[in-house]
């Protein structure tokens, strides 16, 4: 357990080294106080009179004890605290770095609930083994160890009817472990369920509301609440009767010594003073011993926990060189792409551009839920896939939903790895070039953009954060911003609230767009671009887009297969391959599949309230 958290705990570590030995040293000033008692009692079982500046030291050693164990102590916590919260932020670093270089398959498999359970409640519960488990632990084990040796000492009788009721304890403790561990997976099971549960029934509520979902959707918000609850109740109902055992039986460490130790004084076995001495010696025992025995208790969550967080962390990145950008030109080339989306998928087999327009969390809001995937297979997506974008060409994928056009988008800015083949820009395979050297060639643009709860000006800023203020400015006039900006007081500088939710959708994605123009790569992915545009808007972004993409590499993912019409090729994909290419005369003439996608386009086009 300790070996798992030590490579996190860097030079910190010695912090918590200190702790255990002032924690011990407070230990021992807790303990002196029994001898020094001991001292004083020691005399009236043979009738010595006691000397008052005798007591008087005596006492005085007792606070001075007291006052010790309460500085040292709190002195040793101090340390371990500061070993345990810079402990903490290196684990988050540590799991943030590994999440950021995996696929984003095995990022959304978790769930939303699940991640944010493991960045802060399961990693601020490691702060109780590092900051109290590890150096109260060590010190209240320690102690009780040390007195127990020496009561062997005074005699071995008297110790042996002392440690009389330790096994008792122990017993029960492991039996408590062990009944917990039987139930914890189960236990965390459904606390992981509740969580995703809880998010996706918040995030969904708009599409509860507009479907009359409600019923449904609180009854699985209940069931989750009541499983949480029942599995809880369960655990601790098993733990329960060995917890009251041991934390009964454990100090009572007089239990025995008290009747028979009488016994041995009145046989003349030991002596009244070797007696009273024993007892003492116990009553230092009971509390340190418990309180290390009451960590002991929250081993095996911890062990569950970081057993966990290891887990996450060892998911196999994204393959990436450490090589920059090598390539000769910007001509892309899909070469015999295969590619499945993997477990952790939702359970309907959908591929991402099937559920683009309804959020991650809330495809349905009535049945099955979108974070929880245990259930997920297989789905082959891309079927040994060859295609030549060519540097300043525009390059249009249509095809049904699910047909696999966002899922080569994704690929190309390796969102994912590729299951067979290989994909490069400018003759360079993308894996052997940094993700950060790669993402700097391309501009991706796609249906759904997340904003941060930062100021507008911030959330365009970061398609290059070196930009100025003017030329910020200049990218948000450019993508048709200006016209929406102008309402805010603040303009540019308004808040943008959680995931944006001050603008619409259709403006979120010019701010998107914003950020596209102002980082200015060589290669731009523009994903269902203009979903949410109205025509008047969708006007002004495709001449805003027109302007961007000149000399530019260009891939464009379009339902509305008017807006890619003037592209320089248009590649048609139907179940994971290419079934045809070419520009829209030629495919008009000899695709039937392009023929009756355009033929419904023109129809919805045309289509009126009558």
């Amino acid at each position: 357990m300790v070996s798992a958290v030590a490579p996190y705990m860097g030079k910190y570590k010695k912090y918590t080294v200190i702790a255990a030995l002032l924690a011990s040293l407070g230990i021992i000033a807790s303990v002196l106080p029994y001898l020094f008692l001991y001292q004083l009692l020691e005399p009236l079982t043979t009738g010595q009179a006691l000397d008052f500046d005798f007591i008087l030291i005596r006492v005085g050693l007792i606070l001075l004890c007291e006052v010790l164990y309460g500085i040292l102590y709190t002195r040793g916590l101090v340390f371990s605290h500061i070993s345990a919260y810079n402990t903490l932020k290196n684990i988050r670093i540590a799991l943030q770095r590994k999440l950021e270089n995996q696929p984003l398959g095995n990022i959304k498999e978790y769930g939303t609930g699940q991640l944010k359970r493991v960045f802060t409640d399961d990693i601020d519960q490691i702060e109780l083994l590092l900051a109290h488990a590890i150096p109260e632990g060590i010190a209240n084990l320690a102690i009780p160890i040390i007195v127990i040796i020496a009561l062997f000492f005074v005699d071995w009788r008297l110790a042996l009817l002392t440690i009389a009721t330790l096994p008792f304890g122990v017993f029960g403790m492991s039996m408590m472990m062990k009944a917990g561990m039987a139930k914890m997976g189960a236990y965390y099971d459904s606390a992981k369920k509740m969580n995703n549960t809880i998010i996706e029934y918040v995030n969904g509520m708009e599409a509860i509301k507009v479907f009359n979902k409600d019923g449904d959707s609180f009854r699985r918000f209940g069931e989750a609440v009541r499983a949480y609850r029942d599995f809880t109740l369960d655990w601790y109902r098993v733990c329960w009767p060995w917890m009251a055992v041991y934390n009964s039986v454990t100090p009572c460490f007089a239990l025995f010594t008290l009747p028979f130790g009488g016994i041995l004084v009145l046989t003349g076995v030991v002596s009244l003073s070797q007696l009273i001495l024993v007892l003492c010696m116990s009553f230092a025992i009971g509390p340190a011993l418990l309180h290390a025995l009451n960590f002991g208790g929250k081993i095996p969550q911890l062990n569950y926990k970081i057993a966990e967080l290891e887990k996450m962390m060892k998911h196999e990145p994204v393959k990436q060189g450490t090589h920059g950008f090598e390539g000769k030109g910007y001509d892309i080339e899909f070469k015999n792409v295969e590619f499945a989306y993997n477990k952790g998928e939702p359970e309907s087999g959908a591929a991402p551009e099937q559920q683009s327009s309804q959020g991650s969390e809330t495809q349905d809001p009535a049945g099955s839920q979108g974070s929880d995937k245990a259930g997920a297979k297989n789905l082959q997506v891309l079927h040994g896939i060859n295609l030549t974008m060519k540097q300043g060409t525009t390059t249009a994928l249509i095809g049904e939903s699910g047909s696999g056009k966002s899922t080569l988008a994704r690929l190309l800015v390796h969102f994912y790895d590729v299951d067979g083949g290989s994909i490069s820009l400018g003759g360079q395979d993308i894996t052997d070039m940094s993700l950060e050297a790669l993402n700097n060639q391309i501009s991706y643009v796609a249906q759904e953009q997340f904003l941060f709860n930062t100021s507008l000006y911030e959330n365009i800023l970061i398609g290059r954060p070196d930009a100025t203020r003017e030329e910020v400015l200049d990218a948000a006039c450019r993508a048709q911003c200006n016209e929406f900006l102008a309402r805010f007081p603040k303009g540019i500088d308004t808040m943008a609230g959680d995931s944006g939710k001050q603008l619409s959708g259709g403006e979120r994605q010019r701010i998107s767009l914003a950020r596209a123009i102002l980082k200015n790569a060589p290669v731009i992915v523009l994903d269902e671009a203009t979903a949410f545009m109205d025509p008047e808007n969708e006007e002004k972004m495709n001449a805003a887009i027109n302007e961007i993409i000149k000399d530019k590499t260009v891939i464009v993912i379009a339902h509305r297969l008017s807006s890619i019409k003037n592209a320089d090729k248009i590649c048609v994909l139907k179940a994971g391959n290419v079934i045809a290419q070419g520009n829209h005369e030629e495919l008009i003439k000899s695709s039937e599949e392009y023929q009756t996608l355009w033929k419904a386009t023109t129809a919805a086009a045309e289509w009126r309230i009558n």
